[in-house]
């Protein structure tokens, strides 16, 4: 079990070049953080998409950074989502990262502008579970309303950014903020993969979330991709990671005869078993 298991217990617009019709509703991404990060760790990502014809939005979840008393949980992220979503004009594909699938799979059940979900080295969480109980750990069911949690990795620049050069590692080390332990505890009541189609992505050389891990909650969505890479593909990856989501933004865009231009998701009770 790693430092970061164990000290949990203790304590934008995005156009689709594929479609120049004006009356066809513009496909946007919106790109959501993991703990720990703001929504600038994105700016790689959004200038690469920017370069090939895309726009995205991105989101400050209000679990990550200086609290206010009682602490933002995991609803708090969700509904900070969900206000985008309700005010995005057209489909929206939604990216989390790590920790960000979460809010992602709570908010992303209800706004109808929610065309696709991409879970990037993610937690895609059934209904029920929090970031603690995935990894087994229940705990007690009061929350903590005041606490926040430090990067608790022992080795943060390892763990979450192994593959950047000691430099731009170091200065995404330094960007790092508190975390609130309550968006830990919080567990997810709606699951927006289950009626949404979902894309995971599978960081291959992973040392925050294991990809053993990765692949188990990967059989849940209805397609998986791989990118050779750690933790942080946004920052180690930037163009590679982004012409990745301009495929999967391209094919969610195509008319499809079932859905009227939205692929098939998964039916309730898909357990995604055998992919």
């Amino acid at each position: 079990m790693t430092g970061f298991f164990r000290s949990l217990i203790v304590f934008t617009d995005v156009t689709a070049a594929a479609d120049t019709s004006p009356t066809t509703p513009r496909l946007s991404f919106l790109l959501v953080h993991g703990a720990w990060h703001r929504s600038g760790s994105w700016d790689p990502v959004r200038e690469a998409l920017a370069a090939d014809g895309w726009t995205a939005r991105t989101v400050d979840l209000p679990s990550a950074g200086p609290q206010r008393t009682p602490a933002a949980g995991m609803y708090d992220d969700a509904d900070a989502v969900a206000a985008h979503l309700r005010q995005a004009v057209g489909p929206v594909i939604v990216v989390g990262h790590s920790y960000g699938g979460l809010p992602v799979t709570q908010a992303a059940a209800g706004p109808p502008a929610a065309a696709h979900l991409v879970y990037l080295a993610a937690y895609l969480p059934e209904e029920g579970e929090s970031l603690l109980s995935i990894h087994g750990h229940h705990g007690s069911q009061d929350e903590d309303l005041n606490g926040t949690a430090p990067v608790v990795f022992d080795d943060p620049r390892t763990a979450l950014f192994g593959d950047l050069p000691d430099e731009q590692a170091e200065d995404a080390v330094g960007r790092l903020v508190t975390q609130s332990r309550r968006s830990f505890q919080q567990r997810v009541t709606r699951a927006a993969w289950r009626t949404v189609p979902s894309t995971y992505v599978l960081c291959e050389r992973d040392k925050a979330l294991p990809p053993a891990l990765q692949g188990r909650m990967s059989a849940r969505a209805a397609h998986v991709e791989r990118l050779n890479t750690g933790h942080s593909p946004f920052l180690s990856a930037p163009a590679e990671l982004a012409a990745l989501l301009g495929r999967i933004g391209a094919k969610a865009a195509r008319p499809s005869p079932d859905r009227g231009g939205r692929e098939r998701a998964r039916p309730r009770g898909d357990r995604g078993r055998g992919q």
